[in-house]
């Protein structure tokens, strides 16, 4: 299957095949970006499942993830290609010891010394790979533009070798948690799609497809007080749909078919990262509170 070919169908299809839960506010920017071979800029809460999209798009059309994880301070040689120094002294060294004529700076410059990084190996890549640009927002505006140039033409320059055009255009997905404001040109670039943490009743269909020996009283109930924490609770780290699942591995382990105070209080630093939010829960809500809370919010849906 070609993502440029692909139809919406057949892309609902392959999210629900590898576990994603994803209604037509995901898979309609997602095919959009595929169709014009775009890039998709996916931004969100971190935990909301932006990364897992482009895991889902390898597997769907079969292909390498290539990732690039940014950081502050990550610049072009991290991101597009190095040389390899310590091969290159040793080739220096040979060719030395041999008293050879050849040309020393043609042989070190080749392809054999070249390492591929994220960008270089996407772009050199010999089927159409799935590239994640994971968390774009850490990094500087001046690599910013270096990668909305490298975007816009898939192809780069490298003084020793000349140009290196694209193989295969790859699917680009870009994830940004918004620590800070993206340029407006990388923005046009792309196709847009903002992802906010699930509503319960899609929390209960993810803990059912991800940990399918939960009850579903059991879902219901995990989903109902991920949403109070989330939405009630002045909290630093709110949690994520990945520490949803392991509360409710958890509570399996202890043999749980619904939330009790105590359980609450074995697993909350599953939930809760951080002392200052570990204390404000204990202080505002406590276990039996928010027990209490998942009870009362049940007994209104049903």
């Amino acid at each position: 299957m070609q993502p440029d070919k692909i139809t919406i169908e057949q892309l609902r299809s392959g999210f629900e095949s590898n576990g994603y839960i994803a209604e037509d506010e995901i898979t309609v920017p997602v095919y959009l970006a595929l169709r014009l071979e775009k890039p998709v800029l996916i931004t969100g809460a971190p935990g909301v499942g932006k990364t897992e999209i482009a895991k889902v798009l390898a597997e769907v059309f079969e292909t390498d993830l290539i990732r690039l994880q940014c950081y502050e301070g990550l610049d072009e040689n991290k991101a597009l290609y190095e040389w390899n120094y310590q091969r290159q002294l040793i080739k220096i060294q040979l060719i030395r010891d041999s008293g050879s004529g050849e040309s020393m700076e043609r042989d070190l410059f080749s392809p054999e010394y070249l390492l591929e990084r994220p960008l270089l190996k996407a772009i050199q890549a010999p089927k159409k790979a799935v590239l994640l640009i994971d968390e774009i927002d850490k990094t500087d505006e001046e690599f910013e533009a270096f990668l909305f140039e490298v975007l816009s033409d898939f192809q780069v320059s490298i003084p020793e070798l000349g140009t290196l055009k694209s193989r295969h255009i790859p699917v680009v997905v870009l994830t940004s948690n918004g620590e800070r404001e993206l340029s407006d040109g990388l923005k046009r670039r792309c196709v847009f799609l903002f992802i906010d943490f699930p509503s319960v009743e899609k929390e209960i269909r993810i803990i059912r497809v991800k940990v399918p020996e939960a009850g579903e009283r059991l879902a219901e109930e995990v989903a109902l007080a991920m949403n109070y924490l989330r939405h009630n609770l002045e909290i630093k780290k709110k949690p994520s749909i990945s520490e949803t699942l392991d509360l409710t591995r958890a509570l399996i382990l202890f043999e749980a078919d619904r939330l009790e105070p105590d359980l609450v209080k074995k697993t909350v630093n599953l939930l809760l990262k951080d002392k200052d939010d570990i204390d404000l829960f204990n202080s505002q809500v406590g276990p039996a509170g928010l027990v209490e809370i998942v009870r009362s919010e049940q007994s209104k849906r049903h």
